[in-house]
């Protein structure tokens, strides 16, 4: 065997070999990342989601922890035939397959009524578009009642017994009033009718004018008290 064959063969069997300790260090590597990822994933594990809404915030809570899950308040509603803290939906749902350590995120029932504030209609729109804001956000409205002024028109709206305003903040649960023009119009200002006066003339002295006799005066125009006198004549 030649030299050159020898160390030929060589060389061969060396880069096969090391071809081949290459492939199984990817291989291992690949089977590495694969079971890695699924011991750090969880891959296959699965918690079925308990069904929570319905149950008071702190129940659920506790439920959930034990079951190696978070649970997260992300919003909140209001049923006033709940009592308040109960949970009114949940995301995911009840029997979902989660990880361990997934969020679960809830709606909870609020202890009163949300209030909105009154928009800008007193004065400033008609009866139909005033009942269609209101009825938008969620407020109820009674029977309307009419007032004097233009027909449809809103002049007031009324919360409990009192008027209130743009801007002020009344419970979705309280009904309101919208007082609203008849199309009639009364006129506020009273007419005061004052009498003529009447000037009685009356035989005055020579050089007294005559006056409007009034019960604070005497006849001549003079006011107050007149002391009687006598007629002197000159001699």
């Amino acid at each position: 065997m030649q030299t050159k064959d020898f160390f030929g063969r060589f060389l061969n069997l060396y880069l096969l070999g090391h071809l081949l300790a290459m492939a199984v260090v990817v291989v291992l590597l690949c089977l590495g990342v694969k079971f890695g990822l699924e011991l750090y994933t969880h891959h296959g594990e699965g918690i079925k989601v308990p069904k929570v809404e319905g149950m008071l915030y702190g129940n659920a809570r506790t439920m959930i922890m034990e079951d190696g899950l978070n649970i997260l308040v992300t919003d909140s509603g209001y049923n006033k035939k709940l009592p308040a803290n109960v949970i009114l939906a949940q995301s995911p749902g009840d029997g979902t397959l989660v990880k361990s350590g997934h969020t679960i995120y809830v709606t909870v029932n609020s202890p009163s009524s949300p209030t909105f504030s009154i928009p800008d209609l007193v004065d400033n729109s008609s009866y139909r578009e005033a009942e269609a804001k209101l009825m938008a956000i969620g407020f109820k409205l009674l029977p309307p009642k009419l007032v004097p002024g233009e027909k449809d028109w809103v002049y007031g709206i009324i919360s409990r017994g009192r008027r209130v305003s743009t801007g002020d903040m009344v419970s979705i649960e309280t009904p309101l009033t919208l007082l609203i023009g008849n199309g009639s119009y009364e006129s506020d200002e009273d007419l005061d009718y004052v009498e003529p006066e009447y000037r009685e003339m009356q035989e005055m002295p020579e050089g007294v004018e005559p006056t409007t006799a009034t019960p604070e005066s005497n006849n001549y125009g003079v006011i107050g008290e007149v002391d009687d006198f006598e007629e002197v004549k000159a001699p």
